[in-house]
């Protein structure tokens, strides 16, 4: 019993998740539990969980899918730039030579994908980076913005943001050279580029 009612949470969470991240579900749009549960093909319980953890995940809100402004979206790169920029400069300093090899066949792995191959490899990068904090804190507060994150990684990469891999590489340059400054400035200017992209894409 506690078999399935796990596979249905997880199912109604990944259903509701992927179709805000794909767009079936536009921003503004209210979420009906009823509908939602004889949709999807669960009861009420696990969409009702699913709906919680996607509002901690920041992509739901007050049981509408979220349609930030640019001021809500500028917020959550501020927050993420704080920790990844520090993230970064740890890296730089503390990384082991093993992590640094993972951190650059990430980007090999990147150059060679297609979209969602793209997408998870650069979530590699950023995700082994933000490792390097040692900052349960902050790893947290990451976790919480993955669905967000993931937004933008999607746009960044289907919409070929130029120089893109070219940034990932000059920051596993200044890591592996344990440059902790130049490491933190590349990802403070690459986060930058992120958002402005995803900004003019959505506008």
């Amino acid at each position: 019993m506690e078999i399935t009612s796990r596979s249905a949470q997880l199912i109604a969470y990944e259903t509701i998740r992927e179709k805000i991240i794909n767009g079936a579900f536009p921003g503004g749009m209210k979420l009906v539990e009823v509908q939602l549960a004889e949709e999807i093909g669960v009861s009420r319980t696990p969409i009702r969980e699913a709906i919680r953890r996607l509002e901690q995940e920041g992509l739901i809100k007050r049981k509408k899918v979220i349609k930030p402004s640019e001021k809500d979206l500028r917020h959550m790169f501020q927050m993420r730039t704080l920790i990844e920029s520090h993230a970064a400069k740890m890296a730089a300093t503390y990384m082991s030579e093993k992590r640094i090899v993972q951190l650059r066949s990430s980007i090999h792995l990147a150059q060679r994908s297609n979209t969602e191959g793209t997408v998870k490899a650069n979530k590699e990068f950023h995700d082994l980076i933000v490792q390097e904090c040692r900052n349960p804190i902050m790893i947290e507060t990451v976790d919480k913005m993955q669905s967000i994150i993931y937004l933008f990684s999607k746009t960044v990469v289907v919409h070929e943001r130029p120089l893109l891999l070219e940034e990932h590489m000059k920051i596993c340059d200044a890591i592996e050279q344990r440059k902790p400054e130049l490491a933190s400035s590349l990802m403070v200017e690459h986060l930058k580029a992120d958002l402005e992209f995803t900004l003019n894409i959505v506008e």
